[in-house]
């Protein structure tokens, strides 16, 4: 039944990686199933038989599709299904699109789906990784036009060693999440976060990534040398030769002057005019060409911004290419919130809040991978208004979740443990105002809004990008690249961290590739900007993190007790733990691990909170002293609560300095005395004496 069906094997880092062709999938233009280890994808690449009218950039999509039963889950919702993509999957998908994007022609129009279904998945083979691979194959195999193959590795730094694609346990303990997809020539994506790797060492490991995918892309090469099929021709979008000489002979001259500005707002309202003079002047000749003419527009504009830099060193606004925009930082904007910031560069303007939370706070998370809980969150918003646009929110799409994972990514690994600040941490960046690099902004003010809301950060993170304008074997570089330069430019190299080394790296690129050479120098150039930021305009705003939390925020304690003292807390039917909180007013929260986190606004509230919970938990040694309630009498003494749940009986000798005849001559049933532990009989019975607490 299967007569085309072919099976391919490969080892990549010692694990079996096997593609399956001619089998499933055989509607798509191209697919496999890939294996690698224990995890399956079915990998499709899918195009539409003619192009989509009116638009001038590939209608690419991909979707990495999470199904829990993947991983042996039924889906927690009320529905019992998958709903919306995950963030996890789609980052992914973002991680292949901008693996994959660069290497389809230039001009073409034709919607182009890629479905990456994960059917099983073995957590020491990451299905991100196997699913880009499988990407690759079905779209090399395929009639697309595509300039592939490409593969991609994960990159770990385990115990001083760089490890390609580690184990989940290995990743665990990994001071280095990199993924490097390339050719066999060039490097066409870089996504890292990291625990403050050094620039050299997170150059090597791009490098010994590359080397480890080229024999990957041969082994995709010998399969579309067996099985591929040949490209389809399609329908060009290629610029109108004729339209563009007349275009650029009307508007050259008009559209330099209009470019030659710093001020986005004065670029546009220059162009306008020249615009509708470039309409007037062909509408009569091109009555129909409204979108070729709009095309042209921008191929000039493109190509006099490359120009400049090329052969002038010339950017739009007079900066040196290794200048950074003028900078500002604000700190405590807002008298509620915990904490706030607002940076600025140049005219990209980001405000970040800081919320802190009880850890119960935390987003419970339900995907493919073994994470349940993420208690720092950082959210991104991209709103209308911040480029000028008349458009009404429609919540956050894949590029608002994707910069927002980035800034997360970024400052997460200076953030205190759970147990140094026992808080849920949730930061949201708003854009106000965008002009290149927004992404970058929001971790600037996402550092300081941490520093003002009283976290213990480890160190303050800064965020800067670097541009690439190549023109055959010509390139270079610029520092912090304004919306102009990212628009016409070829490269977005994104690189935040601290003084002692990277947290995270995203590079998105337009051409076929890096060199090392273009690599290193983007590092190179990342660094001194993310240091010109810290010693200029993070530390002058605020040194430190503030030596205590907002007078709004929770004030947060934790302890961790004995897992078999759970229970003395929580008591029967909650009785006990539900005093604690209705006498205190403090919200308490306890883990299985014994782990116990209190909040409450007040501070004292939680101390006493606290103290209750240590008394409940201690062992009561002899000579310890308490303060308790007299809650039963009898003739031969009052039995005392020094601690919810746990009472002590003072003997009637033992109530006062003299002789007592009568046990309520003394106390009586609700009155509050200081007691003293004397002796814990070997049932565990607790004996106490006020008459030996007397002067205490």
């Amino acid at each position: 039944m299967f007569e085309n069906k072919r099976l391919f094997n490969f080892t990549l880092a010692g694990r079996p990686l096997t593609v399956e062709t001619g089998k499933m999938a055989q509607l798509a233009n191209g697919s496999c199933l890939i294996r690698y280890g224990e995890t399956a994808i079915l990998a499709s690449a899918t195009a539409s038989a003619a192009p989509r009218d009116g638009i001038d950039f590939l209608p690419l999509s991909v979707d990495f599709e999470e199904r829990l039963y993947s991983v042996g889950k039924i889906p927690g919702s009320f529905l019992k299904r998958e709903g919306r993509p995950s963030e996890k999957a789609i980052l992914t998908s973002r991680v292949i699109d901008r693996s994959i994007r660069p290497l389809f022609p230039k001009d073409l129009r034709n919607d182009v789906v890629i479905s990456l279904l994960v059917l099983s998945v073995d957590p020491d083979c990451s299905p991100e990784i196997t699913g880009l691979i499988g990407a690759s194959v079905a779209l090399s195999i395929s009639d697309i036009p595509w300039d592939g193959p490409i593969a991609g590795v994960f990159m770990g730094y385990v115990e001083g060693e760089q490890v390609v694609n580690p184990t989940e346990a290995q990743r665990d303990v990994s001071e280095l999440s990199l993924t490097v997809a390339a050719s066999k020539e060039k490097v066409v994506m870089i996504e890292a976060g990291a625990k403050e790797i050094p620039d050299d060492l997170m150059y090597s490991a791009i490098m010994k990534a590359h080397d480890e995918v080229k024999p990957v892309v041969d082994f995709i090469n010998m399969i579309v040398s067996e099985v591929g099929k040949e490209k389809f021709e399609y329908t060009s979008r290629e610029i109108d030769q004729d339209i563009y000489d007349k275009v650029a002979a009307i508007a050259t001259d008009a559209v330099k002057f209009a470019l030659d500005t710093d001020d986005k707002n004065i670029r546009e309202e220059r162009l306008k005019p020249v615009y509708e003079k470039v309409f007037e002047a062909l509408a009569e000749d091109y009555p129909d060409s409204k979108g070729m003419i709009n095309e042209c527009m921008y191929k000039l504009q493109k190509t006099i911004v490359r120009r400049w830099l090329l052969d002038e060193q010339k950017r739009v606004d007079g900066r040196r290419m290794d200048e950074i925009r003028p900078l500002a930082a604000e700190v405590g904007l807002f008298k509620r919130t915990h904490g706030s910031a607002m940076f600025t560069r140049g005219q990209t303007q980001v405000i970040t809040v800081a919320t802190l939370a009880p850890v119960k706070e935390q987003q419970l998370l339900d995907g493919i991978d073994n994470e349940e809980y993420k208690r720092y969150m950082h959210h991104y918003n991209f709103p209308g208004y911040s480029v000028g646009e008349a458009k009404s929110s429609r919540g956050a799409g894949r590029r608002e979740i994707g910069h927002g994972a980035l800034a997360e990514r970024s400052l997460e690994v200076v953030l205190p443990s759970k147990e140094e600040f026992p808080y849920a941490i949730r930061l949201v960046s708003e854009v106000i105002s965008s002009n290149g690099s927004t992404s970058q902004a929001s971790v600037c003010g996402s550092t300081l809004a941490l520093m003002d809301a009283g976290v213990p950060i480890k160190a303050p993170v800064a965020g800067i990008s670097c541009g690439l304008i190549t023109e055959d074997d010509r390139w270079m570089t610029m520092m912090d690249i304004q919306g102009l330069e990212d628009f016409f430019g070829d490269m977005d190299f994104k690189v935040a961290g601290t003084k002692n080394g990277i947290t995270s790296i995203q590079m998105d690129i337009k051409i076929d590739g890096l060199t090392p050479e273009i690599i290193k120098n983007a590092l190179e150039t990342t660094k001194r900007g993310r240091f010109h930021i810290l010693d200029n305009i993070i530390l002058p705003c605020i040194s430190a993190p503030r030596d205590d939390v907002s007078e709004f925020a929770p004030k947060m304690l934790s302890t961790k007790i004995d897992v078999d003292k759970i229970r003395e807390v929580i008591g029967s039917g909650g009785k006990v733990i539900n005093k604690i909180i209705a006498d205190t007013g403090a919200d308490i929260n306890i883990e299985d691990d014994g782990s116990i986190f209190i909040s409450a606004v007040d501070k004292e509230a939680a101390y006493k909170a606290l103290d209750i919970i240590n008394a409940i938990v201690m062992d009561p040694q002899p000579g310890d002293v308490f303060t308790g309630k007299v809650t039963r009498i009898l003739t031969f003494g009052a039995f005392v609560e020094f601690a919810p749940g746990r009472e002590g009986l003072v003997h009637i000798s033992k109530l006062d300095n003299q002789r007592v005849g009568k046990v309520e001559d003394v106390v009586n049933i609700g009155d509050v005395i200081k007691v003293k532990v004397l002796e814990i009989d070997d049932k565990g019975r607790i004996n106490l004496s006020r008459k030996d607490a007397l002067d205490l």
